[in-house]
């Protein structure tokens, strides 16, 4: 199955730092481009497990006996670790969002580009899809993903609008979404807006942001002292979360202090954030919003 290109791929596995004999986890499988990557630095002792919830990803295992693949959500990580004997780790990496696979698919209903039904799944097992978030959420409850997921000043007045328009008729396409909101979006930024309204309905029905907190703290107890995190994102709510946990161990707030005023956290900054260049932004460009960050284990 055809997959793009990995986002950062030389960077973000150069970033994990590894070792010929450890264990490593790639906690976005995907199309394979970044377990590939970390294969090759792999010694024969070594071990790589991946988790990707969406079964599509499966068609892509790759057949190396160092290699595991896990059709779960990595916000279950350290559970299905512990089930294959793994109770420490070197590495972890993580690419968020979407991939282009999935984004590629109409009938997946992740893009603004293709009209479909709303779904927005990327386990197509789970019980809660856009269209349930839609068309069953109370006014309040939708204003709220609106706004903290998608950062949308009308929040409010979408909400409003979307509830009186499914009292109608149920809202079953990503096309009559876009209809219902029309007057929420003008021309010149119709597209930043409603991908906006995407992103949110997403994160919703697939509890992004909460996977990734789940995610960052399991790490602190699965990585060895001096394993790396290598974690890509795609927007501010991804990044601020891992731009947080790895400055000061926790997604608000500053850092724990000892009783003589030492910092206490469980990770330290390696380099700068990375972003791509252009030239990886022209043959992909996916690519345009990534950033990079990497953090050890101390």
């Amino acid at each position: 199955m055809m997959y793009h290109n990995p986002v950062l791929l030389a960077e973000s596995v150069a970033g994990l730092n590894i070792k010929e004999s450890g264990i490593y986890v790639d906690v976005t499988f995907g199309g394979g481009g970044h377990s590939n990557e970390i294969l090759k630095y792999l010694g024969a002792e070594g071990k790589l497990i991946a988790f990707d919830q969406d079964t599509e990803a499966l068609e892509n295992s790759i057949d190396d006996e160092r290699f595991t693949l896990i059709n779960e959500n990595f916000r279950y990580l350290k559970q299905f670790l512990k089930f294959y004997g793994i109770r420490k780790v070197d590495g972890i990496l993580a690419d968020f969002g979407v991939s282009s696979h999935q984004f590629d698919k109409a009938e997946r209903g992740f893009s603004t580009r293709f009209e479909a039904d709303l779904d927005m799944r990327m386990n197509k097992k789970s019980e809660l899809s856009a269209f349930e978030v839609v068309n069953t959420y109370e006014q309040d409850n939708l204003r709220k993903v609106l706004f903290q997921y998608g950062e949308l000043r009308n929040a409010d007045a979408m909400a409003k609008t979307i509830v009186e328009e499914r009292a109608i008729e149920p809202i079953k396409t990503t096309l009559r979404l876009k209809e219902v909101l029309r007057r929420f979006l003008p021309q010149r930024k119709e597209h930043k807006i409603i991908a906006q309204v995407y992103q949110a309905i997403r994160i919703e029905v697939n509890q992004e942001l909460i996977a990734i907190e789940e995610l960052l703290q399991q790490s602190v107890d699965l990585l060895e002292v001096g394993g790396r995190l290598s974690l890509i994102s795609y927007h501010s709510l991804e990044d601020r979360l891992a731009k947080n946990f790895i400055r000061a161990g926790k997604f608000e707030g500053e850092a724990e202090k000892d009783f003589y005023g030492n910092v206490d956290v469980p990770f330290k900054k390696v380099g700068k954030l990375i972003v791509p260049s252009k030239e990886e932004i022209a043959k992909n460009n996916r690519a345009r919003s990534a950033k990079l960050r990497i953090a050890e284990r101390i």
